[in-house]
Order: C-alpha cells, then structure tokens, then sequence
C-alpha cells in the first residue's frame, strides 16, 4: 500500500470481509503516527483509521481519522475527539462553528464518535475487489488525487493546531511532552548500551567517573557528550526540550563549534533527540554537518510482580 487511496480501498474491502487484522498497514503517515481498528474480537460497527501526533494517544486527544459506518456506508474524514479520555485541548472553534458534528450528519446511525466534526465524507462503492469512492457534496466519483488533497488538508491544519499547543507552555501537549524530557536524559544514561546510539557511540569515562551527563563548557552545560566508537570523534547530543527548533538547533551548532575548538576534533557530530516531527527541525539540521535527529517513543508495558 502505497498511497491514502490504497491504504482506503483496503481498509473497506476489509471492513467488508471482516478481517480484523491490521500489521499490514503503516505505522506513519506525514510524520503523523497512524493506528487502524476494525474492533476486538468481532467486527467493530466503525472501523477506524487514525492519524495522530506523538503527543496524544487514540484514547484520549483529537486528531483526524477516517470513520466507516458500515450500516450506512459512509466514510467520514473527520476532526476526531476521543471518547474514552477527555482531553484539555481539542479543536479551535473554527472547526465547531463550521461543521457539523457526526451525530448532525447521521442521526439515525450513530453508534460512536458522534461529537467528532465531519470535513469530508464519501459513499465507497465496491464491486469486486475494486473500490470507488462518491464524494457526498458533488456526488460524483472522486480520484485518488483529491483523496490525497483531502487529507493533506486537514493534517496540515492538525499539525498547526498542535505546534501552537506546543508554544502553550501550560499546555497539556506542552506538560505532557515535557515531564517526558526532564526524565529522558537520566533514561538514556542509565539504559544506553540498550539504546540504539550506543550501537556507534560510547559514553565518556575520567578517572572512573561518568562525564557524559550536562557536560560542562565555557559557554553552558552539553546534555551529553559521548564519542564514537571507531573515530573517537565527539559527538554532541542535546535534547529538544520545551524550546523552538532554531534554538535548538542554534544551540546544538553553539555546543559543537566549541567542541571543535577546545579538543582540536574537526570530526565532532551532533544528534538532537526529540519528542516529534517538526518541519523546521528538518529544514534547520539539513544546514549543519553531521548532524542528525532521533525521536523517541514512551511505550510502556505491564510484567507480573513475582
């Protein structure tokens, strides 16, 4: 499955078959984590696909996602709200006052997710294992280029919605993400050689001490320095925290140039470890030299207590 349009026929081709497996759909989808839900156990009434930002969770946040009503056979792109958790943000009242909530546009048929916003729906038409989809406003068969241009169009508007929450420093998004860091650096020292980094790089070691952690300079402290196994280069590492991409970028740049100079290291590297995608983080690193970024992911799982 290559584009949205693929990803869509066979998800309704599936939704009709009653397969509830989902392993062979992506993961991501413009830099947005997606997750695909036909149900547990059974075939749920409205099979799902979600695209959502690192921050929030299907359970509780708002994102867009796709919904079949399968009784009905409409396919919603909607500005999804979760109903399992409420949320403290949701989306700007440009969305409410603009668009009709779920339950508006099928009140008959509405089993779940009736509160979510509509911003397109179509009616998939499926003979054989081809699938067409009609859509609602114009009632003609849409093309997998307006498909796309739909979704582009309410991703790119959830991606600004939440890198304003970003900013917000009292934020859920902001809170959230930023305990998260403040524990980060202490997990990645404490766990490294389970890391993917300690694969390349090492931790640095004086006269039987760790150095590595806020490794202090002239000019601030480096989150954490290590070196690379087969060159003995530097290599900076700071942690994106509640700040814009420049300044961490700028900040990175500032760290290494300063490694450079003090340990005569013309090889030093940098790595910025952040939380999520950011367009401008992108474009930033792809102006400074051996530098790369890594995001992480919380994922957290239950054992027996024995």
């Amino acid at each position: 499955m290559f584009s949205i349009f693929e990803i869509l026929q066979t998800f309704i081709l599936q939704a009709h078959e009653g397969n509830l497996r989902t392993s062979t759909y992506p993961k991501e989808w413009s830099h947005l984590q997606m997750k695909v839900s036909f149900g547990q156990g059974i075939l749920a009434r409205v099979p799902w696909i979600a695209l959502f930002a690192p921050e929030m969770q299907v359970s509780q946040g708002f994102y867009p996602v796709y919904l079949f009503f399968r009784a009905s056979n409409q396919l919603i792109l909607s500005y999804g709200i979760s109903e399992t958790a409420e949320y403290q943000s949701s989306w700007p009242t440009e969305v409410s006052e603009h668009n009709p909530t779920i339950r508006e546009f099928l009140p008959d048929d509405v089993p779940r997710y009736g509160d979510s916003f509509v911003f397109k729906t179509y009616t998939p038409q499926v003979e054989g294992q081809e699938v067409t989809f009609v859509l609602n406003d114009s009632g003609q068969v849409t093309t997998s280029e307006a498909i796309e241009r739909d979704l582009e169009e309410i991703t790119n508007f959830y991606k600004r919605i939440v890198a304003n929450e970003m900013k917000d420093e009292k934020s859920e998004i902001s809170q959230s993400l930023f305990y998260m860091e403040k524990q980060l650096e202490d997990f990645i020292i404490h766990n490294w050689e389970q890391t993917e980094l300690a694969e390349r790089y090492e931790l640095i070691v004086e006269q039987g001490e760790l150095v590595s952690q806020q490794y202090q300079t002239d000019i601030g402290r480096i989150d954490i320095l290590a070196k690379d196994r087969e060159t003995q280069s530097h290599v900076v590492i700071e942690l994106k925290k509640n700040q814009t991409s420049d300044d961490t970028v700028g900040q990175l740049a500032r760290y290494m140039g300063w490694v450079k100079k003090k340990f005569d290291d013309n090889g030093v590297k940098g790595i910025i470890i952040a939380g999520r995608f950011d367009e401008k983080l992108e474009y930033a690193i792809s102006m400074v030299p051996d530098t790369e970024v890594f995001l992480y992911k919380v994922d957290f799982t239950l054992q027996a207590h024995r």
